[in-house]
């Protein structure tokens, strides 16, 4: 009878949903409601352009969105109108037209389309290596991604970088070519439909006791291992947080050991049997093998532990609901995982169920869990009380923080702004940019030069105390909270951070050359400071440096830059590198073969496996480049440090493979692979290192980086100098 209650509901839904036209998302911008200055359903990204609504110019209708630049462009400002749609359609891809017109623009323009997942972006493309520039007549455009099955929201919209004006009109979106209009509706999963605990777990718990500390913990890693195991899960046929809910009480408290295996048994029963696959035999040369000893000592019972046998060898399918590999690259996709945003604070079965969901990723998962180099069952009997116990919002983000910063991964880091952790760190920020030499920060720049010098520092200045407290002993504090792979590139990310406070003021003692002092330094609120000002800062991404010397910068390269770049490079002698940024452009496959004789292997893989959830294996070795015989023959020097991450590791994996190419500076950030994005309770975003990268002789790369032939290193007297000791280093080789 239910069931046929709600059937003329849910065919009211899907004809209302595929109602909908192109008018009701205002793609054609001719809806402006008064006192708005954007149409109706848009917004702006980025700051500092003009957006606004133009019935000046339009291809059709009366209205255009314009996009202009103003006189004075800061770094890092772009200007974008954008619009949200909800991916509630049924296809694998989607494409965003667009007719576009421009004038006199000087960086690039291009059609924006996001798509976003619960745990952040799953596809992206803005255009903007196609480096579309200058002025021309209206025109359509068009960008086409895959659609993912786990998408949650369509982002689109119109993007202006550098100076000019772009006017947007007459924007489409078609799933598998087929306007939204008549596109076909998703039937949601099943545990969509499971509400019970929208309001809270109802779960409670009191002091814990050794003994109920491992009861949760047996039973987050019981929780885990059904979630990437059992058929029924990965079907989607159950809301798989819910089920926490209804196990917990069932076997914490002072429920008896019969009792709880009765309870467990019961609880997996339910989900129905399983079909047989067979006994999984895992290769020896397996570069990671899952590990499920625990189940025989967490004190199941017989009945439990042997069901649990049989849905460890049971048929699984190359999809599931929670979790899929990547098709193409092979990281893990943590998909349907809700965010549970409006919870800032979440009760203690939500902060359990926090705990549980980034413990079993990284057990399943995670292609570097060896190099954690700790016990990672201990580490989640460590944190059961840390969360449970957690007071307020900011105790359990900090919570999360540690347990994040644990897998030692420069990726695994807090990736959205959280007020409650601002207000702990800081919520104003001092104008100068800090780096760590000779183990102390440093100041090394500016994030606004215009309020250099009221800062009171200078550029060579080192902090010694913050407020009257020794920058070893802030280190210290701030080291169980700042993730990283390695040492260097923790320094790094924590440098940044230094500087922050909830006044107005800082009191900073500084070494001045030969002088020690004390300077009160104005903090800004964030809407003043920029700290990612100074990201990538370049003026160009190639010239000569000398006659026969090139210099190039990927942080500003471009692919579409090569025909003119080649030719110059081709006639020098020496050719630096400078990787101390992240590639503006994909450049393994474009620009390396130029330095390379032939085809060169570089890397191989460690990939995850859906049907024995913890296995990694290899993948056979990659190659970039062919024969070759107008190589590039002169000598190459690459530059390299902490702020040479993930792409640019990579990048610098390939170019290590040239003939005569030497590598200096230090350590990279050691965070090869690409991310695969993370969400927990109460909205807090993270993620991973998704798959692993290696050299092709089987050395690692995670934690360990890019290793320079020579080690050079800024000093505290040539930043006060003003001189740049790793090009200095790199000419002096290419003399």
């Amino acid at each position: 009878m239910l069931k046929q209650l709600l059937l003329p509901f849910f065919l009211i839904f899907v004809l209302s949903a595929q109602a909908q036209t192109s008018d009701e998302f205002n793609l054609d911008f001719e809806q402006v409601l008064r006192g708005q200055k954007l149409p109706d359903k848009w917004m702006q990204w980025g700051v500092g352009y003009q957006v606004t609504t133009d019935s000046a110019q339009h291809f059709e209708g009366r209205r255009s969105v314009l996009l202009k630049a103003p006189a004075e462009i800061k770094p890092g400002t772009f200007g974008c109108a954008a619009s949200t749609l909800p991916a509630i359609y049924e296809g694998k891809q989607i494409e965003l037209r667009g007719y576009m017109k421009f004038d006199s623009v000087t960086g690039s323009i291009g059609l924006m389309l996001r798509i976003d997942g619960n745990a952040g972006t799953l596809q992206f493309e803005n255009m903007q290596s196609q480096g579309i520039r200058g002025t021309r007549d209206w025109q359509q455009y068009s960008v086409k991604l895959p659609y993912p099955p786990n998408a949650a929201k369509i982002h689109i919209g119109a993007l202006l970088v550098g100076q000019g004006s772009l006017w947007a009109d007459r924007f489409e979106v078609l799933i598998d070519g087929i306007p939204l209009a008549r596109a076909p509706l998703r039937k949601p999963a099943a545990a969509l439909s499971d509400k019970e605990f929208d309001a809270g777990s109802r779960y409670t718990v009191g002091k814990l006791s050794p003994a109920q500390i491992t009861t949760l913990s047996n039973l987050g890693k019981l929780w885990g291992f059904l979630k990437y195991h059992h058929p029924a899960v990965a079907s989607g046929d159950h809301n798989w947080d819910y089920e926490l809910f209804r196990i917990l009480p069932q076997v914490t408290g002072n429920v008896p050991a019969a009792g709880k295996q009765k309870a467990l048994y019961q609880w997996i029963s339910g989900l129905g049997p399983v079909r047989g696959g067979s006994d999984y035999t895992v290769d020896e040369r397996a570069a990671l093998k899952p590990g499920l000893g625990w189940i025989k000592n967490a004190g199941f019972g017989k009945d439990v532990e042997a069901l649990l046998d049989t849905i460890r060898n049971a048929s699984r399918t190359a999809d599931s609901y929670y979790i899929g590999l990547q098709p193409g690259v092979g990281n893990p996709d943590f998909r349907n995982e809700q965010p549970y945003a409006g919870m800032a604070f979440p009760d203690a079965g939500f902060r359990l169920l926090s705990l549980f969901r980034y413990w079993n990723m990284i057990e399943y998962y995670f292609p570097y869990k060896h190099l954690i180099r700790e016990d990672w069952h201990a580490v989640l009997t460590e944190f059961v009380p840390r969360f449970v116990n957690a007071t307020d919002e900011t105790a359990y983000q900090l919570a999360a923080l540690e347990l994040i910063t644990r897998v030692k991964d420069t990726h695994a880091d807090l990736y959205n702004q959280s007020p409650a952790l601002d207000a702990y760190f800081g919520r104003r920020y001092a104008a100068a940019s800090l780096s760590f030499a000779e183990g102390k920060p440093v100041v090394t720049d500016f994030y606004d030069q215009s309020l250099a010098k009221q800062s009171g520092l200078q550029v060579g200045d080192v902090i010694e105390q913050i407020n009257e407290k020794n920058v070893s002993n802030i280190i210290r504090e701030k080291l169980p909270y700042t993730a990283g792979s390695n040492m260097p590139v923790r320094l790094r990310n924590m440098a940044p951070h230094l500087l922050r406070s909830n006044d107005s003021l800082i009191t900073v003692r500084i070494s001045r050359a030969s002088r020690t002092m004390d300077v009160q330094v104005p903090a800004y609120a964030k809407e003043k400071i920029n700290i990612y000002a100074n990201f990538n800062k370049k003026d160009t991404c190639f010239k000569l440096i000398r006659p026969d010397v090139a210099y190039l910068f990927p942080g500003r390269y471009k692919n579409s830059y090569l025909p003119e770049i080649l030719p110059e490079i081709s006639k020098t002698k020496g050719l630096i590198i400078d990787m101390r940024c992240y590639p503006a452009d994909f450049m393994v496959f474009t620009f390396a073969p130029f330095l390379l004789p032939e085809a060169r292997a570089f890397v191989k893989f460690t990939h995850g496996s859906m049907q024995v959830p913890g296995l990694f294996t290899f993948t056979p070795e990659l190659k970039t480049g062919k024969t070759n015989p107008d190589y590039y023959k002169g000598k190459i020097v690459l530059i390299v440090n902490e702020s040479t991450l993930s792409q640019a590791e990579y990048t610098a994996m390939t170019f290590s493979t040239a003939p005569d190419i030497t590598i200096i500076g230090s350590t990279t950030a050691a965070a090869d692979g690409n991310v695969s994005p993370i969400v927990l309770p109460g909205n807090i975003r993270t993620g991973i290192s998704g798959i692993g990268v290696y050299y092709p002789d089987g050395r690692e790369t995670q934690q360990v980086g890019i290793v320079p032939d020579m080690e050079v290193k800024p000093t505290i007297a040539g930043i006060r100098e003003g001189r740049d000791e790793l090009l200095e280093k790199a000419l002096e080789i290419l003399k």
